[in-house]
This record gives structure tokens, sequence and C-alpha cells, in this order.
């Protein structure tokens, strides 16, 4: 295996803790909690009462909304601090209300007969961290601030294509218009962090907002209406937030501070000492906490943010030492093969540690539409060697390279098991596992078109189906532009319809159906290897009451945990 190395964290830092339960329709709905643990008589000294101390395996890009990056560190400490108009609670993946005092629903007359028009009802008496009052026109501000500054790192496009317009109705009343139905809105669009709302007076203290450009206050700083109020930000040390004392619910019951602590056996230490309260862990080290006195460790439920293998099919050129064309992958029996040489289950059960599972033609389990019955990819040399032997590489064999990010085993694993399969299969076929840093590989999955053919990651998270056919199966979407996919598909017009439909149609029955068939479609086209989704495991010390992780939180609520 090819390696470059540096001193930077040596496990991922983009993985927020999300559950596999769908958003809109409860196909599998439930928080995992340790109820028991609020019961128990805690023996040992509480370490720093009055604080929770969450030590993490990397620290957030930036602070600001406008610019997080989904999937990114900085999602999970910005749903503490800043509010959105709906949030998700304690109990399962039903909206309930936050800055909203309603969740728009046809039933209650807040979303139009023709279901583009979403009205938001707000609660009055909000009060922003720096002692302004919350109106409409904070909403307003807010989400125009988003769209203006249109930063390639965030989500501002996840506004830009869904909203024709809005505005303050009234004080406190916002009017959403769209540009077409879209089952997907309030979970992909005002559930997320870019739909946060900020202080206007905040941000216009402190650079104010320019077209296309960060703003570099907003990076470091935060001003919102959540129950946390930021404290500060050490750079590569600590974050900090403590209790807002004039948060409009219920307050929360202890102040936070993240440890930045990219070694994991370094974590694993904390939390045993009592040092750390929460850890972030990789699957295959939950064995080193199990059964340590005063920690427990929820298991059970899947992320949302499945791992991959990618086929490049529009690159330029290929890697030093590759001898295959940049149009390899446009051979789908070559696909194919792929997917059928990759060792599924051992990659579940040796690099996952057992926590994890499988999944269907882009759609993770416990997202509405996902069918268990839809087919999937099984490891069969048998029939990944019939496929080859159908094409020219047989007799002339290849080289090919893949990269992957250093030092996760879930990114790393899948790339050597499918070295391993295709490599048994002919001599003359060679795998060459490329390992790069955090930041190399980031700027290697930035670049377009991208320089390697393929390359393993895990899916930015999502609870909607379209979340992830749109970016990983539209042929323009994300992944389908860059990767060629129009250009192969045998159909692409009819994937990129069946997908748009799937969008536009509310009725659950009727969006099922159009992803059945999907699933069908995109399995023959073999765009992905899917790996894995991978399993939740979270350790904590048990002093720490009323802990609950909720599925579609990108990160703890930490109001709900108290010591």
């Amino acid at each position: 295996m090819n390696t470059e190395t540096d001193t930077r964290s040596n496990d991922a830092s983009k993985r927020p803790l999300r559950l596999a339960v769908t958003a809109g329709i409860a196909v599998m709905a439930f928080a995992l909690s340790a109820c028991t643990a609020a019961t128990e008589v805690e023996t040992v000294e509480v370490t720093n009462p009055g604080l929770i101390v969450h030590h993490q395996n990397g620290e957030p890009a930036s602070l600001d909304p406008a610019r997080a990056e989904q999937g990114e560190k900085g999602e999970a400490f910005i749903d503490n601090v800043y509010e959105r108009l709906v949030d998700v609670g304690v109990e399962g993946p039903d909206l309930i209300p936050s800055l909203a005092t309603e969740v728009p629903t046809t039933d209650n007359g807040l979303v139009s007969a023709d279901r583009l028009v979403y009205t938001f009802p707000l609660r009055e008496g909000v009060v922003f961290h720096d002692g302004t009052d919350f109106t409409a026109d904070d909403v307003v501000y807010s989400w125009e601030r988003v769209m203006t500054m249109n930063l390639p790192e965030g989500q501002a496009s996840a506004l830009i294509d869904s909203v024709k317009s809005f505005r303050a109705v009234d004080d406190f009343t916002f009017e959403v218009t769209l540009n077409e139905p879209d089952a997907s809105f309030l979970y992909s669009v005002v559930l997320g962090t870019v739909a946060s709302v900020v202080s206007p007076e905040a941000v216009e203290e402190n650079g104010g907002v320019r077209a296309d450009s960060p703003n570099p206050w907003m990076d470091t700083n935060m001003v919102g209406t959540g129950p946390y109020v930021f404290d500060e930000w050490v750079r590569d040390v600590s974050l900090a937030m403590s209790i807002n004392e004039n948060y409009w619910g219920e307050p929360a019951k202890a102040d936070v501070r993240w440890e930045i602590n990219n070694e994991e056996s370094s974590r694993i230490l904390a939390l045993t000492a009592g040092d750390a309260d929460i850890i972030d862990i990789s699957p295959s080290a939950v064995a080193d906490v199990e059964g340590v006195d005063g920690v427990t460790v929820i298991k059970g439920g899947l992320l949302l943010e499945p791992i991959h293998l990618a086929f490049n099919m529009r690159a330029d050129s290929v890697p030093k030492g590759d001898t295959v064309p940049t149009d390899f992958f446009a051979d789908k029996r070559i696909r194919q093969a792929f997917s059928y040489a990759f060792d599924y289950q051992t990659f579940i059960d040796s690099f996952l540690d057992g926590l994890g599972a499988r999944y269907k033609a882009y759609i993770p389990q416990g997202v509405l539409g996902y069918d268990e019955t839809a087919p999937q990819y099984e490891y069969d040399l048998d029939k990944a060697t019939e496929l080859l032997m159908q094409t020219p590489y047989w007799e002339e064999g290849f080289t090919v390279s893949v990269v992957v990010q250093a030092g996760d085993p879930e990114f790393e694993g899948p790339a050597l098991l499918l070295k391993d399969g295709i490599e048994s299969i002919n001599p003359k076929f060679r795998i060459n596992v490329v390992s790069k840093p955090e930041s190399k590989f980031d700027q290697d999955m930035g670049s377009d078109p991208l320089p390697y053919l393929m390359w393993t990651k895990n899916s930015d998270p999502g609870a909607d189906p379209h979340q992830f056919f749109w970016p990983n199966s539209h042929p323009d979407g994300e992944w389908g532009s860059r990767h060629g996919m129009r250009d192969v598909y045998e159909d692409p017009d009819r994937i990129a319809g069946l997908i748009d439909a799937g969008k536009a149609t509310v009725n659950p029955e009727e969006r099922i159906a159009i992803y059945s068939e999907l699933q069908t479609i995109l399995h023959e086209e073999a765009m992905w290897i899917l790996a894995a989704q991978e399993g939740l495991a979270f350790p904590y010390r048990t002093w720490l009451k009323d802990f609950v992780v909720n599925p579609l939180w990108r990160g703890p609520h930490y109001e709900y945990y108290s010591k």
C-alpha cells in the first residue's frame, strides 16, 4: 500500500453521529438512550460536576452556518448554539417546533394545496445571545445571507435550488415559496445547518455580508438563540459553550467543553480515567472500553452516511503506474465485476467489528424507500471472473489505483479487500491502494476532474432518499456529473426523470414505488461498490445522566444531559 503520512489526526474528523431512521415516514424510529444509567448509584466521584467534557476526534473548519460543510464537525457544535425553525426531539424522527411554533402540514393549513407555499408561525419572546429580539426579519436575513455568500464549501445550494422566494409576512410569520413540490423540503432544507438563524446585528457589526465571500469573524464566533452560548475556541485544543440562562425553552443542565484529541488511544484513556464524559470512537476500538468500570457503550442503529468505493469515468489522466485508459470504468462489465469481487461480510465483520450492515443501490437502511428485497451484489469471484474474461484486459492485465484517506480502517479496509479480491482472480490484475492524509485526500476530492479512477469514503449524511439519489446517482448531480455518469448510463434521462419525480412526489407510497424501480436500474448500472453502513458506538461515563442519542441529530444535544 502506498502511504503518505503527516502528524494530523489518525482517524476521520468528519464523522457526525447519525442513526438510520427515515425522514417523514417512520420506517424505523427509535432513540438510543441510557435511562438506566440515570438511576444507577455511581460509586466513583464525578469529575468536573456541572461540565460535560466530550473528547472529539477533530475540530470544526468553521462555526458559520453559511460555511459549514455537510457532515463536518462544525455542524454538531452549531446545532447547540444556533436554532432552526424546526428540530427533532428525543423520541424519534418526527419534526417538532423550534423557532416556529408549528410544523407546517397540509392538515394544519400551513402548507398550501399545491404544496408550494409553507407558512411558519414564529415564537415570540425569543432573544439572541447578544440581547436583541428575534423576529421573522431575522430568518429572512439569515437565509438571504447564506444565498448571497454562496460559499462552495457550505450548503447554500440547498436553499438556492429549492426556494423560489421567502418573506416576513409580519413580525412573527415567515413564508416560503418553493420552485416545485419537494417532499424532502422540511428535512433536507429547513432542518439543515444552513437554515440556522443568526443575529443580524452581530453579523453587521463584524464584517457584514459580502457576495461569494466568507465572514472571518463568523468562522470563529457565534451569536444565536440556542440553549448554549458560545464561549471560546482555542485552535487545536478546545471549544467551550455555557448554559444560556435566558433560553426561551427549558434551560440546559451543564456547560460543555470539547477537547480536541486526535489520538484514539488517548481518548480511550481519558474516558477510562474519568477525564472525559463522552468520546468519539471507531467500531474497531469498542472492545477497548467495554467492561470498563463506570463506562457504558451505546451500540445499535446505523449511520446515515454509507461507505462506498467510487468509479470515475471522467478523468483527464491516470496516476503514474496505472496502465488503464481514463474510460476504464465506462465498461459496465468491469464495474459489475469489481462489485462481485468485494467481500462485503468480511468488511463488516473485520473492519467494522460487526457494527454495520448492507444497503441497496444508494438508499441506506432506515431511509424511506429502502427495500430489503431489492437486488444487491454478493461476494462471488466466479461471476467476477466470468465478466472480466469478456473484456480485453483478461489477457493483457491492468493496474489501477484507488485513493483512500489514511488512518481509518473504515476507509482503507474496502480498498484492501477489493485489492485482495481482484488480484486473486488473475495474476495480471493489480490494484494500487494509495493512502493519503486527510488534507491531501480532501484536496483530491475537491479537484475537477478527479485525479484518480477510484476512491473510497463515506457519503454525506441525509435523512431523505433524495439526499442520496441526487448527489450520488443523478446524471447531473454532484458525483454524477464529476464521474461522467451521463455518458455511460444506458438511459440517463430515465434515471434523471425518476430521481426528479421522487423528489416532487409527496405521496409516500408513490415515492416508494419510484425508488423501488430506481434501485433495480441502479443495481444493474453498478456505479458504486456499496461497502456498508457503519454502526453506531457511543461510549460515555455512566455518571452522565439522561443520556440519549436521537437518530437525526448531527451530534449530541447536550441540553438534555446532566451530571
